[in-house]
């Protein structure tokens, strides 16, 4: 009997992976494509951000995959001097949580970003990043 591939494409996600196995593994495919995407329910149409396999609404498995697109508008954010383990090298960084109508997202903000600029309500977009171990994340950039 063949013993069964495991599926852990999620360990190509961030710094620090706290999940190898998902029922969303093309999440980590998606990015490494360059597109962010989320879930959203084919029964009752709410979105989902990180994705989701199953809708806590309508408690249903029916779920498509949708790009996260066009401008978000930032909500509220931290700059971050203390990380837990494994992001201790990437200090100081800025997390974010942005409306992007069909789902709000928690994230990084890109480093380019000065802290005297950030603002809450202002637009952000997604761009995918490369990590110099083969990894991939996302993170906000100003949108213009």
């Amino acid at each position: 009997m063949a013993e069964k591939e495991i599926d852990n494409r999620f360990n190509k996600f961030g710094t620090v992976s706290f999940t190898g196995l998902t029922r969303v593994n093309a999440f980590i495919d998606h990015l490494q494509q360059g597109k962010v995407m989320g879930t959203r329910c084919k029964t009752c149409g709410k979105g989902f951000f990180p994705p989701r396999a199953d809708c806590c609404k309508s408690l249903d498995s029916d779920m498509e995959w949708v790009e996260v697109t066009g401008a978000g508008t930032l909500l509220t954010y931290s700059t971050l001097s203390y990380a837990p383990t494994g992001f201790g090298q990437d200090l100081p960084y800025t997390i974010a949580v942005a409306d992007f109508g069909s789902v709000r997202m928690f994230g990084r903000l890109h480093r380019s970003i000065p802290a005297e600029d950030i603002l809450i309500g202002m637009p952000l977009k997604l761009t995918v990043r490369q990590l110099p171990d083969g990894n991939v994340m996302y993170e906000f950039l100003v949108a213009s």
